[in-house]
């Protein structure tokens, strides 16, 4: 373990709890886990201080089984004789009461049970005061599980809080299992990032959102996302696709990344991922013609395209398309879905719309989540606040008002509440509406960018028409003004005030600091997720904060959870000291 010790003479204990903050792991379980069970790197450092006799090998592993200790037992206990088993059960259980009882010093009695799981607390508190001892704890046939109660106790005890800033959705394999995670701890929060939005809105049906997701899976080979983590049948989709697009090579819709999929699965994928592009293209023209306060009138493609010519129009100029095969799409009504697409894009809605899993998944995301936290002097959100290019508060017009900074974030967060829980239809359909804007509109706190070019990047070969220009947020982030008047507009005071943020990669590798402004806002967002990985050069940040002040924590590439458990390999990550 290579984290930076930084404690003073006077500086809070390493028993004291801390607040994490993380940001993007886009599935990446096994790394977010890894840091919130250890505390980033926390707990290995209250062992080091408890046990400064024993070796260091000792320590890693004994950090280990705090962090995994049904896995590590279970590997200690095998090949172990019947006689020795409950000398070890003994040493296990001792080791991990006296590093319980020194965080219990930091916490108040009813923070200790409460950690504790009900059917074991009473156990765990007579060995925390010495009424019953690790020997005769080794001899109870829940043994295990009291090891496991006692390493769960210390990991909730070790964190105070865990604020996790957007973007648990795409990317990665196990978005349901870092969801599960964090509903797992009492103290914790979200702040909705643009692809969790994009998949709340797909949970309720609404169709733009579903294309989305469902094109964003197979761009990057990760279907299996839906079929075998969320349980949908995709046979509808998979039959229209290999049929509809048989004989098309969809030269334009080669997968990101390098999936681990057989010749079969990568080419249904990639014809999957075409299927899906024009059914979203043929939608998102319905919703635009739906919602002309968005403002999205250009984003309708399709139309635009000289079929006879092979060129489209963006902007007024033509290009040529990288891809001219349109077995669906009738140039006299380019937005008609067939039959077929109807059917398809129907069966998805119910997919969704009958996932009890994803519908646990998406309240856990609003019983936890917003769209932004004042956390004591920190303004937590997970991408920008929308502004103009001299700096001021960006006005955004939302079905017929008009809304800019706190009250932009206030007014969309009610909207997004409306589209669950609204009685009424038409204030539940705007709701879902805005979930697919919160997407891709120019106003988005959640986008932040002028365009989101779907289109263009299938098929324009030309990069200045892809390009999608960020917000000026990007650009004045630096301007201690500029982030003063967000500060006041949110009622915070400018001197001491900071954001924390994520949703755009640090270019770490190039030279990029994730701190700006003086230490006035700080981007957390390091690529934890593996195909950001090239651009960040580390995998991801996490800031954590005690009484002592703020530490961020820059990680590199995780082992793994199977060496973490067999080897007792840790993070390495590196640390810098905030204040």
């Amino acid at each position: 373990m290579t984290h930076a010790q930084h404690a003073k003479p006077g500086a809070p204990s390493v028993f004291a709890p801390v607040k994490l903050l993380i940001s993007d792991p886009h599935g990446e379980y096994e790394e977010f886990s890894h840091i919130l069970r250890g505390a980033c790197g926390r707990v290995r450092r209250a062992v080091d201080e408890a046990f400064p006799d024993l070796p260091q090998s000792d320590r890693a592993c004994l950090a280990s089984l705090v962090c995994y200790p049904r896995e590590r037992t279970a590997r200690l206990l095998d090949g172990v004789g019947v006689k020795e088993r409950p000398a070890l059960l003994a040493s296990l259980i001792a080791q991990l009461t006296t590093l319980l009882s020194r965080y219990a010093q930091e916490r108040a009695a009813g923070e200790v049970a409460a950690a504790s799981p009900g059917a074991l607390t009473a156990t765990v508190e007579e060995l925390l005061e010495g009424r019953l001892s690790a020997e005769e704890a080794a001899q109870l046939p829940q043994a295990v599980d009291l090891i496991c109660a006692l390493a769960r106790a210390i990991q909730l005890l070790a964190v105070e809080r865990l604020y996790l800033l957007g973007d648990v959705f795409d990317r990665g394999p196990s978005p349901d299992l870092i969801l599960d995670e964090v509903a797992s701890f009492p103290e914790a929060r979200i702040t909705w990032g643009n692809h969790d939005i994009v998949w709340m809105g797909a949970a309720l049906g609404q169709p733009g959102c579903v294309c989305h997701v469902v094109r964003i899976c197979a761009r990057y080979g990760n279907l299996s996302v839906l079929t075998d983590t969320y349980g949908m049948d995709l046979s509808p989709l998979f039959d229209f696709a290999m049929s509809a697009y048989a004989d098309d090579p969809c030269t334009a819709f080669g997968l990101k990344g390098s999936p681990d999929l057989s010749p079969a699965d990568l080419e249904r994928t990639i014809k999957v991922q075409k299927a899906m592009a024009i059914i979203q293209f043929k939608a998102e023209a319905r919703l635009i013609d739906e919602n002309p306060s968005f403002g999205l009138a250009d984003r309708k493609l399709l139309g635009a395209i000289d079929f006879d010519r092979g060129t489209v129009a963006v902007d007024g100029a033509a290009y040529e398309l990288t891809d001219t095969v349109f077995p669906t799409v009738d140039p006299s009504d380019p937005y008609r879905l067939t039959p077929e697409e109807e059917a398809v894009l129907h069966a998805l809605e119910q997919a969704f719309i009958g996932c009890d899993k994803l519908q646990r998944h998406v309240r856990s995301l609003l019983d936890r989540g917003s769209l932004y936290l004042v956390a004591g002097d920190d303004l937590l959100f997970h991408a920008c606040v929308p502004l103009n290019p001299d700096g001021s508060l960006k006005e955004v017009a939302l079905f017929g008002q008009t809304y800019r900074g706190k009250a932009l974030f206030d007014a969309v967060d009610g909207y997004v509440r409306d589209a669950f829980a609204a009685t009424d239809p038409e204030a539940r359909k705007r709701g879902a509406d805005l979930l697919w804007y919160l997407w891709l509109g120019q106003g988005s706190p959640l986008f932040a960018k002028s365009k989101m070019a779907t289109f263009e990047i299938y098929y324009i070969a030309d990069k200045a028409a892809r390009k999608e220009v960020k917000n000026p947020f990007y650009q004045l982030y630096e301007d201690p003004e500029v982030l003063a008047e967000i500060f006041r507009d949110f009622g915070m005071d400018p001197e001491r005030s900071r954001i924390v943020c994520g949703h755009v990669p640090v270019k770490a590798k190039d030279g990029e600091d994730p701190v700006k402004a003086g230490g006035k806002l700080l981007i957390i967002d390091g690529g934890m997720s593996k195909p950001y990985r090239e651009k960040s050069g580390i995998a991801g940040y996490t800031l954590v904060e005690d009484a002592d002040g703020a530490v961020l924590y820059a990680h590199q590439d995780f082992s793994g959870r199977k060496a973490a458990i067999e080897e007792c390999a840790d993070l390495f990550s590196t640390a810098r000291v905030l204040d």
